[in-house]
């Protein structure tokens, strides 16, 4: 028994010395120098496991599959990186003076552009940007109440090769006085780099500058500082650009091709690998890959044995055919990692599959790319085929349907891009007051969004439905009055004897618009709810001002001599509760293309279609009222303010182009008819021959600003349940509607 237990003692001591000399290096190294030192070696220490620098480098798969003599290793294109972008590491709270932006809350926020200098060749895709800076509400002429800067210098191409590119960047731009290393400033850019590695490089020192740039690269972006922005063809539209090609709900979901692409081939360089394996996947049936090598100046010297062959396939088939008749597009990387086939697949609904290794998608701190498009893998391209096939039916219709909210929201102009570009940076400087993803993410967009208003989304008429909740049981009734008080028989005595009877009224503003000073409190009637008299400042637009004495969500606007039934307001305020994101209300009017003029016309004709409703009465929700006097520039407003005239359909611009849904027209009354009455008749400004006139021009404006057309024609009419069916008026609950 003493035996055993000396063995098991021993057995104890040799595994605890076993552990201590594999856990203790001090160990180990006194061993070693023990054992070497009589050869004379130099004993080094063995490294920490957490330094990078003693450990081995092992090549990443995309280096082993790249050309050495045409591609730069990581370490040399991070060096390149480092050398050119000394601020790597920036930040907004570490490479941006807030204090600039702060000074008058979030009306702060400016922008500011260099003038350019003589002489200067400037790009039309960066003319469009300065110009969509310069026309929007953050653009400010004195730099001292910039809180942004953006360069007077095209900064788009940085491509040596390339004949906009602008030298001696560096020192033109330190000559600027704000400069201060970049603080503040915005740099726009689409192309960086040059034949034959297109590197991040941009030939000069951006210093702390935010970049907005095309193809970044995720290795280099700055989180929360750098903007991604798509890369987007010179005949790029300016404002509005084409809608969606997806109509509501197609069914079936899938089309004609599966997946397609048809583009260049590389024979050489960076790219070329991606897009010299794509003639795998092709089956000339529902999966058609097309490349061709025809291309460039020296194609012919440099093709290979698949050229001829892959440019006869080429030919056969359409792009634009394929565009509309394929379920996914392929989207590999170029000689950059982002394509102009990005945008175009986008707009046509068919789902981008991407092929770009490291691509910091455009917006991606806002938008949520899972939803609209399948990120593939560069070396796993025979893998797409059946991934794309196993996409379920059900979700490749939601694919489809979120391409077309953000092309619309976010990229179908230049003016969409730069804005939002803009509103990113905002929302990061006043980040206790912006927008959540929700927002960016769902329909209208996050520009139609303003978070100055509010951040919960109960708050908007676009999310009832999506939260399952309903807008407030009450409206506040909005008379706009222009004529002085002389009677108590006034059709707006009448008016607020009618709309204080309505159950749902919660209060009545009156808009005094009068050339006289409004009446004492004991001059209008008495009525069971709050009557409030503010002074609109004899301004057409002040019916839309967000008036803080509105405390409901509904709003009634009315003319001072509309006439109603307080069954008819009843009628319509339920209406609106269905349709909150919607203008309700009565008299209708309609626009159309005229061939012959080559311009959009206006008419009051009564037919079965209308595209506005008036807002001498009808209802709508009082956010509008925000983003009219918030969103709309003051342009607009100053025209319609001038001529007394077309608030109403601008209004129905601005919620159709929220809403890309027409109004909703209720029961049958015809309260107006703008058409030039007689001359020599003197009546109400409608009554004016140039007031019909003035509306005409006034469509083209709007449709002008907005860049489209954004009114939606309608035939729908909604009347109360058994209206004008031969039953019993008992059973009507509102059968004064079927006298009036």
């Amino acid at each position: 028994m003493q035996a055993r237990k000396k063995y098991v003692l021993l057995g104890l001591c040799a595994c605890c010395w076993l552990v201590l000399f594999c856990c203790s290096g001090g160990v180990q190294l006194r061993v070693l120098r023990l054992l070497t030192r009589h050869r004379g070696e130099v004993l080094h220490p063995w490294p920490n496991w957490t330094d990078r620098a003693f450990l081995p480098r092992y090549a990443h798969l995309d280096e082993l599959q790249t050309d050495p003599g045409t591609a730069e290793s990581p370490r040399l294109r991070r060096q390149a990186w480092s050398t050119v972008y000394r601020d790597s590491r920036c930040r907004m709270d570490t490479c941006f003076d807030f204090s600039r932006c702060r000074r008058r809350g979030r009306e702060g926020f400016r922008v500011y552009i260099y003038p350019a200098e003589k002489g200067d060749r400037v790009s039309e895709s960066y003319r469009k940007i300065l110009t969509s800076i310069s026309e929007s509400r953050y653009y400010t002429s004195d730099p001292r109440e910039a809180c942004l800067f953006v360069l007077g210098i095209d900064t788009l191409d940085r491509d040596q090769l390339s004949g906009q590119f602008v030298s001696n960047m560096d020192e033109r731009i330190r000559s600027y006085p704000s400069w201060n290393d970049g603080r503040n400033h915005l740099i726009f850019n689409l192309y960086s780099g040059t034949w034959p590695n297109y590197t991040e490089d941009l030939g000069f020192n951006v210093g702390q500058a935010i970049l907005a740039k095309a193809s970044l690269n995720t290795e280099y972006f700055r989180p929360g500082f750098d903007v991604s922005i798509p890369l987007f063809s010179k005949d790029h539209p300016q404002k509005g650009g084409e809608r969606g090609w997806l109509l509501r709900n197609t069914t079936p979901p899938r089309r004609k091709y599966l997946l397609m692409f048809k583009g260049k081939r590389y024979l050489t360089g960076i790219g070329s690998d991606t897009r010299n394996a794509l003639h795998h996947i092709h089956n000339g049936k529902d999966i058609v890959s097309l490349t061709t090598c025809r291309h460039g100046k020296d194609w012919e010297k440099h093709k290979d044995a698949r050229c001829d062959h892959d440019n006869l396939e080429y030919e056969r088939f359409d792009y634009q055919e394929l565009l509309h008749n394929s379920t996914f597009c392929l989207v590999p990387r170029g000689r950059r990692l982002g394509s102009f086939r990005f945008l175009e697949s986008l707009q046509a609904a068919c789902i981008p599959v991407l092929l770009s290794n490291g691509w910091e998608l455009p917006f991606s701190d806002v938008i949520q790319w899972n939803q609209a498009v399948i990120e593939g893998d560069e070396r796993l391209l025979l893998q797409v085929p059946s991934t794309v096939r196993a996409v379920p039916n059900r979700r490749v219709l939601e694919l489809r349907q979120r391409t077309q909210m953000l092309w619309d929201a976010y990229f179908s102009s230049v003016d969409k891009i730069v804005l939002t570009t803009l509103e990113i940076i905002k929302d990061r400087v006043f980040s206790h007051v912006c927008r959540n993803r929700y927002m960016w993410n769902s329909l209208p967009g996050g520009l139609l969004v303003l978070p100055e208003y509010s951040t919960h989304l109960a708050h908007f008429p676009f999310y009832y439905l999506g939260l399952g909740v309903s807008p407030g049981p009450e409206f506040t009734a909005v008379i706009h009055a222009v004529s002085p008080l002389v009677s108590q028989s006034q059709p707006i005595m009448r008016l607020l004897q009618v709309v204080s009877r309505s159950k749902y009224c919660s209060q009545i503003i009156i808009l005094w618009n009068s050339e006289k000073p409004p009446p004492s409190r004991s001059k209008w009637p008495p009525m069971p709810v709050p009557l409030i008299v503010t002074d609109g400042r004899r301004k057409t637009t002040s019916r839309f001002l967000p008036h803080v004495a509105i405390e409901t969500e509904a709003v009634l606007s009315l003319d001072e001599d509309t006439a109603l039934l307080t069954s008819e307001v009843n009628f319509a305020f339920l209406a609106w509760r269905s349709f909150p994101e919607r203008i309700v209300g009565y008299p209708p009017r309609s626009h159309f293309w005229d061939p012959l003029k080559h311009a959009w016309g206006y008419t009051s004709k009564w037919t079965n279609e209308y595209s506005i409703v008036l807002t001498g009465a009808a209802f709508y929700h009082r956010y509008y009222n925000y983003l009219f006097s918030h969103y709309l520039p003051q342009s607009l407003r100053t025209l319609v303010d001038r001529t007394s005239n077309c608030e109403d359909i601008l209004m129905n611009f601005l919620v159709s182009a929220a809403t890309h849904l027409p109004p909703v027209k209720v029961a049958q009354r015809k309260q107006y008819k703008e058409v030039p009455p007689p001359q020599g008749t003197k009546s109400a400004p409608w009554g004016h021959p140039e007031h019909f006139t003035q509306r005409q021009e006034c469509v083209n404006t709007f449709a002008s600003w907005f860049g489209y057309m954004p009114l939606v024609h309608s035939q729908l009419r909604l009347d109360p349940v058994l209206f004008k069916d031969q039953v019993s008026v008992l059973r009507k609950k509102y059968k004064d509607l079927e006298r009036a």
